[in-house]
């Protein structure tokens, strides 16, 4: 094997001497390159030992470190954000964007609730007539689905074949004040027109204890039945007499079931489809720089742990010399490990909800020590 020159004490950096060049146009990244393989080289014992390593060894471990600082930092804002991110579009870049939260996505989760409730939601609410004969009490829904040609069935959501509204029924001999009042506005002939509780200005309130009272009296002392639906079978109470159409509103089956509510190109749909790029190294802080520099330093001491493992032991004159991998490789790990630790602590730490308890906490604090300042007395 023909000699490898190794680490000589200096290098030069220049584009294209990192395995991906993800920061090499970056002044920044081009500046610091040869100052951190200065600073792992000695910290690795330079020039008092050899280093087993080349500069582009340095570089590599330097773009490593840089991207795992910038990875750490965006996984942490999708997990932050990623509720008001899913569904938004991934050809823009989210790089050096602040992301509001927004209740987009859970107002839209939550439109499956107002679906089930019947206030609203993301599923279209059809209309239907079906013809009813005079003397049948039951009718297949199911069957009049597959006549219209719906695949999936339908889910009957309300069937008008109903009483009267309790409005309607309102005159009687107790309707207003409870004392015969109905009967003295028909004398003025004002029966006729409406309720004499509107004339004298009842509150609204009332007339709505009103109606509820109605209409419980009707469910509580005579039947309530007016209709039946069993798997989509409709059975009619009383049974009708002449023919007529009754109409109803249904879902289908396949668009209320339907896992997708919105499709198309280019949707965020995923954590691995947010458009988050490599971190630029500019904007990186000094306190994220140190970070990297230490996480360069730790993949660095890896690297030639793993290179010094080639060769447990090394012939000198009159006996043996033992490489020390074993202590590079334990040292590198938990340094890493450790590193990695600080900065998702840290990164928990500046959370929106670690931010807004601790000035929920500042904020019950300052008033518990304003009430121990004595109150001024104004004399007049």
């Amino acid at each position: 094997m023909a000699d490898i020159t190794i680490w000589e004490g200096a290098s030069t950096f220049d584009i294209g001497q990192t395995p991906f060049g993800f920061y090499d146009g970056d002044f920044d990244f081009q500046a610091d390159a040869d100052k951190v393989a200065t600073f792992c080289a000695q910290r690795l014992g330079y020039p008092l030992m050899d280093v087993e390593l080349q500069s582009g060894s340095f570089y590599a471990c330097f773009e490593e470190a840089v991207t795992t600082y910038g990875n750490e930092v965006f996984q942490y804002k999708i997990r932050e954000n990623y509720l008001s991110m899913e569904g938004d579009s991934s050809l823009s870049s989210y790089n050096s964007k602040l992301i509001e939260g927004s209740l987009g996505r859970t107002i839209q989760i939550t439109k499956n609730y107002g679906t089930e409730a019947g206030v609203g939601g993301n599923v279209t609410k059809y209309t239907g007539s079906l013809t009813v004969t005079g003397n049948v009490q039951n009718y297949d829904l199911d069957a009049w689905a597959a006549d219209q040609g719906i695949e999936g069935g339908i889910e009957i959501r309300k069937i008008f074949y109903e009483s009267p509204p309790a409005i309607l029924r309102y005159f009687d001999p107790y309707a207003g004040t409870g004392t015969g009042i109905q009967s003295l506005m028909d004398a003025f002939d004002f029966g006729s027109y409406s309720p004499g509780v509107n004339f004298l200005l009842m509150p609204a309130s009332y007339d709505m204890l009103k109606v509820q009272a109605i209409e419980f009296n009707d469910q509580i002392r005579r039947s309530a039945y007016s209709f039946e639906v069993v798997n989509n079978q409709l059975k009619l109470f009383p049974i009708p007499r002449q023919t007529g159409l009754i109409y109803f509103e249904y879902y289908k089956v396949t668009e209320k079931n339907a896992a997708v509510y919105n499709s198309g190109s280019n949707l965020i749909t995923n954590v691995g489809e947010v458009p988050y790029e490599n971190i630029e190294y500019t904007t990186i802080n000094s306190i994220g720089r140190q970070w990297i520099y230490r996480y360069s330093l730790a993949l660095t001491k890896e690297l030639l742990g793993y290179i010094r493992g080639k060769y447990q032991q090394i012939p000198v004159p009159g006996s043996n010399t033992a490489l020390n991998q074993a202590d590079l490789l334990t040292d590198a790990r938990t340094e890493k490990i450790a590193l990695l630790t600080e900065l998702r602590e840290m990164l928990d730490q500046t959370s929106r909800q670690a931010q807004l308890e601790r000035k929920a906490n500042e904020s019950d604090n300052l008033k518990r020590i304003t009430t121990e300042i004595p109150m001024t007395i104004y004399i007049g």
